[in-house]
């Protein structure tokens, strides 16, 4: 009942609108009489679904290519990570700070330097940390294969909420500051993930396996069938309380999205993220990276 409670709660402020530019949420939509994002764009003709336990994208059911599969390599679901009762606890710490208003009727937390992603500058100032309440989840990150080393530096809380329609277009995270690993703690509502890849090629495809991701591996050299790159999506679903990786191929060349009718109740996103080479021991900001990663994990900090 907790959990729910707080899953139910309407946050302040309901009524303002944080978008700019072509960013559209249903506030602004209303008071502007503005059509909505998926009206002006054409959806993704073919829509394919990740299964965490093959590590393939498969053709939906009842579709033209169902049955029909490609390996999907870079993603990781670890389902239930935190209890209900974490979940109900760093929730009540997040809303006791202030959200700011963000754009596609988001609200957001940041705790992380002030970055200048254009000139590729940042700023110290203000930064104290990651919070508190995310040290016992950081460490417990760390006792997980592929995650042993990951050391995050940034941390963003994003408040989805259906009466808001919040979404997050398709989109890249940044490679200069940011590493190899994008790692998402989701709480409160399950919700789907959406990959898609612009890339002028196509994607060749196998009969999809059943058992174990190498089952059909040896199928890959002889594709039966291929699909165009650009009409394709792919669905990752993610449980609530569980966390997301993306690495690689699904962290650099897929981009990622929330679409608005997979927020289904409000939902926050912890997405953590370590810093690039750059900023590593033999990066050519090697100093500036060592001092974040200091500040970063006193685990003293508020949102800036």
């Amino acid at each position: 009942m907790a959990a729910a409670a707080v899953a139910a709660e309407v946050p302040e402020s309901i009524q303002e609108c944080g978008c700019k530019g072509i960013r559209t949420c249903l506030i602004c939509e209303a008071q502007c009489h503005r059509d909505p994002p998926w009206q002006r764009s054409l959806q993704k003709p073919y829509h394919f679904l990740y299964c965490p336990d093959t590590g393939w994208a498969v053709g939906a059911e009842d579709s033209d290519y169902e049955g029909w599969a490609f390996p999907f390599p870079g993603v990781t679901v670890i389902e239930d990570f935190v209890t209900p009762e974490e979940e109900i606890e760093m929730v009540r710490l997040m809303d006791r700070d202030p959200w700011k208003l963000s754009q596609s009727g988001r609200r957001k937390q940041d705790y992380g330097p002030k970055v200048n992603f254009r000139k590729q500058k940042l700023k110290m100032a203000g930064f104290q940390g990651l919070p508190s309440f995310s040290q016992k989840v950081v460490q417990r990150m760390g006792l997980y294969p592929g995650l042993e080393d990951f050391q995050p530096v940034e941390q963003c809380n994003l408040d989805y909420n259906p009466e808001r329609g919040s979404a997050i277009d398709p989109h890249i995270d940044d490679a200069w500051l940011w590493g190899e690993r994008l790692v998402s703690l989701n709480l409160l509502s399950a919700t789907v993930v959406s990959m898609s890849h612009d890339a002028p090629d196509s994607l060749l495809l196998c009969s999809a396996p059943y058992i174990g991701p190498d089952a059909f591996a040896g199928s890959i050299e002889t594709p039966s069938r291929s699909v165009p790159c650009q009409k394709v999506e792919v669905a990752i679903s993610i449980p609530c309380r569980s966390l997301l990786v993306l690495a690689g191929p699904a962290r650099h060349q897929w981009t990622h999205a929330i679409h608005r009718r997979h927020i289904k109740a409000r939902r926050i996103c912890s997405t953590f993220r370590e810093l690039s080479e750059e900023f590593l021991p033999g990066g050519k900001q090697q100093e500036l990276g060592y001092q974040l990663l200091q500040v970063a994990l006193t685990f003293q900090g508020r949102p800036i």
